[in-house]
């Protein structure tokens, strides 16, 4: 009986291995690891447009965004994929409407620019994705 259940086990992971790139990919905006990075990186960008005293590290931020698009490649994502995902009107109305929920209930007030810099300063303080993509000039 100890073999059959080694032997059924080893059939299990030799089928899960061979299926596993036969097996249909989630759409990006389901992947949490790169849908909720781009969404920090996009509050990043709100808050230094919107904070006369705020900046972003361009750099870092570049680096970041290279970073998520060899974190999808790695998952098994083209460069088409990637870039149909990152250039989706759909996908960007998704991701504002998010930000301005996430506004909301971080008080920030749209029509002044120190609500954003008060939210700016406090993630950066926090050592946050979102702050680390800022700097306070």
């Amino acid at each position: 009986m100890k073999h059959f259940v080694a032997a059924t086990a080893a059939v299990f992971v030799s089928l899960s291995l061979l299926a596993g790139p036969a097996m249909a990919k989630p759409p990006l905006r389901e992947v949490a690891a790169i849908d909720d990075a781009l969404f920090d990186l996009g509050v990043a960008d709100r808050i230094r447009k919107n904070c006369p005293t705020i900046s972003a590290r361009m750099l870092r931020a570049i680096g970041y965004v290279r970073d998520l698009e060899q974190k999808a490649r790695a998952m098994g994502y083209t460069k088409a994929e990637i870039d149909a995902y990152t250039d989706s009107d759909a996908e960007k109305d998704r991701l504002r409407a998010k930000a301005a929920t996430f506004f909301r209930a971080k008080g920030v007030d749209t029509s002044d620019p120190q609500s954003y810099c008060a939210l700016g300063l406090e993630e950066i303080q926090k050592s946050s994705r979102i702050g680390s993509l800022l700097r306070a000039k």
